[in-house]
């Protein structure tokens, strides 16, 4: 089965379904993405602070696909940014996973108390996308305000905007920001696992009433309706998983057809309650850490 495909603001296509390894150990990595790839994944998601960005390289190595079949994207890291120093963190990044052009660079965070080192980091973005060493480039976890204030100072509009996305908290505002600015959203934690590990006050999207009920009407998973979800409205999605059965279960959503009554009582269970840390609460100080070079 292929992956449909999102187009990007500068004609690259991403496709519409991508498989992360955040918290995935690097002995786990190259198995889970190999499961991934051969279960038809084309769109790997990693990140210089996930510690893991070699096994995935390793993991396409050992795969029968050309490096030009499998869509790759990483992240720096706040403790990376700057000019120079983002320039260096792409150096890093690119030697771990084996390649010399990455398809997507993000940067990970904005950086709100220390901004000036987020621009620098970005316009090295925009540098890296002139030479042809990234195919595209965008940020993470952006709220309104960052994304206007780099606007203001830099040349490149993002291409996505990856950020918390899931029934309980939709982000509908920047959604729309993101939208109107022709970035696209990629939803990480898609189905609201964040909320299982960290005390968010909610229960389980997987045991939502709403949401099973519509899964029962499509013979579907919880799970997969919930991609559905995001598929059908849009969105580029991030799944993770490192169990066979359920890589297999997240890939297998493109024949959902919720209609636009089950689409907007899912949307409906928003709550506003961010499951991340709050973007303004990102500080050097407190999640500053140093990345390997090797």
């Amino acid at each position: 089965m292929s992956t449909p495909t999102i187009s990007l603001n500068n004609d690259v296509t991403i496709p519409a379904l991508g498989f992360g390894v955040f918290q995935t150990r690097p002995d786990e990595t190259i198995a889970a993405v190999e499961t991934a790839l051969q279960t038809g994944y084309r769109h790997i998601d990693t990140a210089a602070a996930y510690g893991n960005e070699r096994e995935v390289g390793e993991a396409i190595r050992r795969s029968d696909l050309a490096h030009d079949e499998v869509f790759v994207e990483t992240k720096i890291w706040i403790s990376d940014y700057g000019y120079d120093e983002t320039l260096h963190s792409f150096d890093k990044s690119a030697g771990k996973l084996g390649v010399e052009q990455i398809d997507l660079l993000i940067l990970h965070q904005a950086l709100p108390g220390e901004f000036d080192t987020t621009i620098g980091a970005y316009r090295a973005l925009e540098r890296l996308l002139a030479d042809g060493r990234v195919r595209a480039i965008g940020v993470s976890n952006f709220m309104h305000e960052h994304l206007d204030r780099l606007l203001a100072e830099t040349e490149v509009v993002p291409a996505v905007n990856q950020i918390e996305v899931h029934p309980y908290f939709r982000q509908s505002a920047l959604l729309d920001r993101n939208n109107e600015l022709g970035i696209v959203s990629q939803a990480w934690s898609p189905i609201g696992g964040i909320t299982f590990y960290r005390d968010s006050g909610h229960t389980s999207t997987l045991e939502n009433e709403t949401i099973r009920s519509i899964a029962d009407a499509h013979g579907k998973t919880p799970a997969q309706v919930m991609l559905g979800w995001h598929l059908q409205q849009g969105r580029q999605v991030i799944t993770k998983s490192v169990t066979p059965a359920r890589i297999a279960e997240n890939f297998d959503v493109f024949d959902i057809e919720l209609s636009e009554t089950e689409l907007a009582a899912i949307d409906g269970l928003d709550t506003g309650k961010r499951g991340g840390p709050e973007p303004e609460d990102i500080t050097l100080e407190s999640f500053g850490r140093e990345i390997p070079e090797a």
